[in-house]
């Protein structure tokens, strides 16, 4: 945030670009009040925080719009500074007009993220809280909505903090013993220390894994269809979206690369991705899409493994399934084609417990769409209370999890002090760096630059 000072006061729109009904223009800063006051038909010295008032906005004695003002005292306001909020009319003229009028009387445009970034550095959110205001912004399901509100109110960062707090008091103890290594005296016990550490490392790994569960709430949770050729692979994702949006064919292998929609089912984003049919082939285009299945495969959160109900007997699935190269992701086999099972229904479907049966060109696929809406509690019963949705803070996890582990070895080979101290303080500064417990302004720079403007 190159020019950013905490003397100014700046202005921007903090609704969405373009005509509307309604536009909010946010002012915040020391002179925040006066400027508001300088061009609005009443006085507003006297107005106490938390108001709301109606008035005219005036040019030089021109009336330009009549807005509802609502006015914020430091440090009762989102940024922790004097805070004005004017709600005028939506036309693009007027939005234009009003903040060069405030530019004309003091108030400097904002930068992307900076009324996020005062809030921060006026100690109104942690740094994971900050983040959380953008991932709230841009949630689009009710999965990705309540992962944000967590973290925007608090969520881990308060387990962090505990965390850390118990590193940060270990570290002292050895940092004393420094002090008075001529004296050859134990300050901190290494039994506890040890075990301190355990208790940690566990509790952090635990939320570094969680990031592939959280990402996939937050981003949409990624499921990709597999099987052989014509088993239903397309006609069931059309099924599932409710359009015609692959090609559905009798001639086997029509499908050549993937091809990835969205759609929301009861609150969570789910991205689905058709695949070209897993089997040999010597076609070199299939061979590249087959390929592309396998990498689907190892990054998916789920796997639908459609098979073809009418003709498939449990040995060739069973051995299907065992040859599936998967990852962490859940596979459901999916047995499609019922409509036209007779004598095989019982013996598929109790081959592989679990099984949901499907006929998908007939849009009979209410068994499936149920097993879908269990996925997202699924991973949070996985999960527990607390997930990690954001990659730096996955990162940040991760490099804390090996400082940790290299106090560990330290103390197992009896390292001295000071090298136990460095790894200490290297676990305590990647901590830190998740909530804003730091002091890097590149870094801030980064994630506030993400920030739209007015946010």
């Amino acid at each position: 945030m190159a020019s950013y000072q905490s003397g100014d006061t700046i202005v921007a729109l903090s609704s969405a670009q373009g005509s509307g009904a309604i536009a909010l223009i946010r002012l915040s800063g020391p002179e925040a009040l006066n400027i508001a006051a300088a061009v609005f038909s009443k006085p507003l010295q006297d107005k106490p925080g938390n108001s709301v008032h109606f008035g005219s906005i005036n040019d030089d004695g021109r009336p330009l719009d009549e807005v509802l003002l609502t006015l914020f005292r430091a440090p009762h306001s989102y940024t922790g500074e004097d805070v004005v909020e004017l709600s005028c009319h939506g036309s693009s003229y007027i939005i234009h007009e009003l903040i060069t009028l405030l530019g004309k009387h003091g108030a400097r445009q904002a930068e992307a993220g900076e009324f996020t970034l005062r809030a921060f550095l006026n100690g109104k959110l942690d740094l994971s809280e900050a983040e959380a205001v953008a991932d709230l912004i841009a949630s689009d399901s009710r999965s990705s909505h309540a992962l944000a509100m967590k973290q925007m109110r608090g969520g881990y960062s308060k387990a962090l903090k505990a965390l850390r707090q118990s590193l940060i008091d270990y570290a002292a103890l050895i940092e004393l013993e420094l002090d008075f290594a001529e004296e050859d005296v134990d300050f901190a016990n290494r039994d506890s220390l040890r075990t301190l550490l355990h208790q940690i490392l566990a509790e952090v790994v635990r939320l570094r894994d969680s990031f592939h569960a959280g990402n996939a709430l937050k981003q949409g949770i990624p499921v990709v269809i597999a099987g052989r050729p014509n088993a239903g692979k397309s006609t069931l994702l059309n099924a599932l979206l409710c359009e015609e949006r692959a090609i559905v064919s009798e001639i086997a292998g029509t499908t050549r690369d993937t091809i990835e929609e969205r759609f929301v089912l009861n609150g969570t984003t789910f991205r689905l991705i058709d695949t070209a049919g897993l089997r040999e082939s010597s076609d070199t285009v299939e061979r590249i899409g087959i390929e592309r299945t396998r990498k689907e495969l190892r990054q998916a959160g789920v796997v639908l493994y459609v098979f073809d109900g009418s003709s498939t007997s449990p040995l060739e699935l069973q051995n299907d399934l065992a040859s599936l190269e998967t990852g962490m992701a859940t596979v459901i086999p999916v047995c499609n084609k019922t409509d036209r099972m007779e004598q095989h229904h019982g013996l598929v479907y109790g081959s592989i417990p679990g099984t949901i049966g499907v006929a998908a060109a007939q849009l009979h696929i209410e068994h499936l769409t149920e097993a879908l809406s269990a996925v997202p509690d699924e991973l949070k019963s996985q999960q527990g209370n607390m997930m990690v949705s954001n990659l730096r803070h996955h990162d940040a996890l991760a490099n804390t999890a090996k400082a940790l582990e290299d106090v560990l070895h330290g103390l197992d080979a009896g390292l001295g002090g000071e090298l136990l101290a460095f790894h200490l303080r290297e676990a305590i500064r990647h901590l830190g760096s998740i909530t804003g417990n730091i002091e890097a302004d590149e870094l801030l720079g980064s994630i506030f630059g993400r920030f739209c403007i007015g946010k």
